[in-house]
């Protein structure tokens, strides 16, 4: 945003005598105060109020105007926000009005009351409520003798009638901040009955572009500002004349659409580029890391010295234990065992073996695979081999334990050894197969992956859907996985009800034979649903298979888990900074003819000027009259194509032929004020305006019928 300058206070308030009317154009966007008889208003800023905490003191201060982005970093704004006195060209809020005024009169040099006539520009068919509150302010606030209203637009077609732009019977387009008015006038007066409004004006052309631009440059949306978007506004956006036409241009024709394609360049600084490493910088990490591994190596051979010790300890302390048992007698070797806390002899000695596997493991030397061999079996069961004789209760309990995990485990060695070899023999069948016709094994290898696949896959619908299919209870035949895990249940409890019957039967000897494994294997709970890690297994080795013989074979579990790769993330290049602003040139003041477009159900300008012409009570020729004399004001009026596209739209709901002509008034901005400010000086303004003493005797009645005559 450019630096604001704030205007600077006038030093010769006292030179004008009393009778000297103050001009005050409020408009929505600007509020301009000035003398009347003067071609320039003195004092101009932005309508609106501010109400920020100054960050040292925290006091509130109001900040009229637009502000300097310099001087508001000393103040906190997060919890206000920029507030105006207008909602659709009306003054609701006399709050923030009288902040205003109070800026407006103290720069133009007001040090205590104003003291003079005020004449104030407002909108067409200004609600009575809205004139008796301003009238109240002015009077009992400011010390005003008398007060004027005038609308705006009138104050501007009798200035560009002066300056013969227009006649005395016309029409006023005037495209305002916040609406829209067209005003038929004759014999040099509103005819304010027949005049239409719309609320569409070129507030809502700049929240328009905005919120088009932070849509299509979501990651730039804080550069948006509202002063940034006004900016862009005023500076590229146009009326087409045909706003079809001109889509099918930006559609079609890619030159010219470059060639209207408008373009903003934000603040880019590029990335810093990653240079590599220089050999001091590589020699420096070298040598960093090097002493780290020598610290963590220190380390380590201080942990391993301390762990020999207290394995040498150990294992001086088993010897000595051992030799005490050797040497002493029965009952004092079941002593030293119950102070040691070791249960048997045997234990002692598989604690020897492996404390001198851990001393040679930690010094580095090998164990050697006999040793492993020999210390399998008589290390992790040592009390299998002792008699029961020689045992206690505590110990009978701990080798029948014993004994069922030595069963169990030598067990699945079994299995594991004979699965083992028949899938060597699998293996080697196969490849005979795979010599003798290897388009008859490639056949029935897929075959069988088909129906494996079939299979596993019909299970897992049965795992989901359970024995109930379409239904029907047991009508397909097929076992749910409630039914399966209650049928598995069922049988882990008769196996176990019948174990235990038949331990208090007498000694308990279950684990002694091979058969009890079996048993063993229907009562563990992995086994629930028999066959699925082998078909599983199974599926998974003829996949491999598949994909060794076969470069094109994509497994089902790989085609269902390819997914596609996140799309990486690019870093952001000066052209991402490049804001181009194309169809939104025209797309946004197209608002103003087509209000439907940001969900205003209101007419256009255009077609507002037939409204209005119909709600004239007047004969054709009158009509005619008036569209030779349509005078176009307001600051929307200013975007290029404005007359062509308002004359071709106008000409839609006109007779065929019929006389037209249109004309952008001399300065659609500051004619009003100027307008005023003539009306103001001349020598029967005294007559048009209303003092205190007529306020207070008719009260808001007298707004009723209160109208200024612009002719004087």
């Amino acid at each position: 945003m450019s630096s604001v300058t704030r205007p600077r206070r006038e030093s010769d308030f006292a030179r004008f005598p009393s009778s000297t009317p103050i001009v005050i154009d409020n408009g929505a966007s600007t509020f301009r105060i000035g003398w009347a008889g003067e071609t320039e208003p003195r004092v101009a800023f932005r309508n609106v109020v501010q109400r920020p905490r100054h960050r040292s003191t925290g006091e509130t201060v109001s900040i009229v105007g637009d502000t300097d982005p310099a001087l508001m970093k000393f103040f906190d704004c997060t919890r206000s926000a920029v507030r105006s006195p207008f909602d659709d060209d009306v003054v609701y809020q006399f709050e923030y009005m009288e902040y205003i005024l109070d800026y407006g009169f103290d720069r133009l040099g007001v040090s205590s009351e104003v003291g003079h006539p005020i004449l104030m520009t407002e909108c067409e068919c200004n609600p009575s409520f809205s004139r008796a509150r301003m009238a109240e302010l002015l009077f009992e606030t400011y010390g005003v003798p008398s007060i004027a209203f005038g609308i705006d637009n009138a104050f501007s077609y009798k200035y560009n009638q002066k300056l013969g732009n227009c006649g005395e019977d016309g029409l006023a387009i005037s495209c305002e901040h916040g609406t829209c008015h067209v005003v038929p006038f004759l014999n040099g007066q509103p005819v304010l009955g027949a005049c239409c409004r719309t609320n569409v004006g070129g507030f809502h052309v700049t929240d328009f572009l905005r919120q088009l631009l932070s849509l299509k440059y979501p990651y730039h949306t804080a550069n948006f500002t509202w002063e940034k978007a006004e900016e862009l506004k005023k500076e590229h956006c146009y009326v087409a004349l045909d706003y079809l036409s001109e889509l099918q241009i930006f559609k079609d024709n890619k030159e010219e659409a470059e060639e209207k394609t408008r373009y903003w360049q934000l603040p880019w600084v590029p990335p810093p580029k990653e240079e590599p490493p220089s050999e001091e910088e590589l020699a420096r990490k070298a040598a960093l890391k090097e002493k780290a591994g020598q610290r963590l190596r220190e380390m380590a051979a201080a942990k391993r010295s301390q762990k020999i010790v207290e394995l040498e300890k150990q294992l001086s302390y088993l010897e000595e234990l051992t030799e005490q048992l050797d040497e002493a007698e029965e009952s004092e070797a079941t002593a030293i065992l119950g102070r040691s806390g070791y249960l048997s002899q045997q234990e002692i000695k598989s604690a020897i073996l492996k404390a001198t596997q851990s001393l040679r493991k930690a010094k580095g030397e090998s164990n050697g695979n006999e040793e492993r061999a020999e210390a399998s079996a008589a290390d992790k069961y040592p009390l299998v081999s002792v008699p029961d004789e020689e045992l206690t209760p505590e110990q009978l309990k701990e080798k029948k334990k014993q004994i069922l995990l030595k069963t169990t485990t030598e067990g699945k060695l079994r299995a594991k050894q004979k699965r083992a070899e028949e899938e060597a023999l699998r293996e080697k069948q196969e490849e005979q197969k795979r010599a003798e016709n290897p388009e008859l094994y490639l056949e029935e290898l897929r075959a069988r992956y088909s129906e494996l696949s079939e299979k596993f896959e019909q299970r897992k619908r049965q795992k989901v859907n359970g024995g109930q299919t379409n239904g029907n209870h047991g009508s397909s035949g097929g076992v749910g996985r409630g039914e399966r895990l209650n049928a598995a249940q069922k049988e882990r409890m008769r196996l176990l009800a019948s174990a235990a019957f038949d331990r208090g039967k007498g000694e308990d000897t279950f684990g002694m034979r091979d058969e009890d494994w079996l048993v063993y294997n229907k009562m563990s709970k992995d086994n629930d649903d028999d066959g699925n890690d082998d078909d599983e297994s199974e599926l998974v080795r003829i996949a491999s298979k598949l994909q060794e013989i076969d470069p094109t074979f994509v497994s089902k579990s790989e085609a269902v888990q390819l997914t596609p790769e996140p799309p990486k993330i690019r870093p952001l290049t000066a052209e991402d900074y490049r804001i181009a602003i194309g169809i939104e040139r025209f797309r946004c003041p197209e608002v103003l003819f087509q209000p439907g477009m940001i969900g205003i159900d209101q007419a256009g300008i255009d077609e507002m000027v037939s409204i209005s012409l119909r709600r004239l009570m007047e004969d054709e020729s009158v009509k005619q009259r008036l569209c030779q004399s349509i005078l176009v004001t307001g600051g929307s009026s200013l975007f290029p194509g404005m007359i062509p596209r308002l004359e071709s739209g106008i000409r839609q709901y006109r007779p065929y032929l019929s006389p037209l002509k249109l004309v952008r008034a001399a300065d659609p901005i500051l004619d009003a004020w100027r307008g005023a400010a003539a009306f103001g000086a001349s020598s029967k303004f005294g007559k048009q305006t209303f003092s205190l003493a007529d306020y207070r005797e008719h009260g808001e009645n007298l707004f009723h019928r209160y109208n200024i005559v612009y002719s004087l």
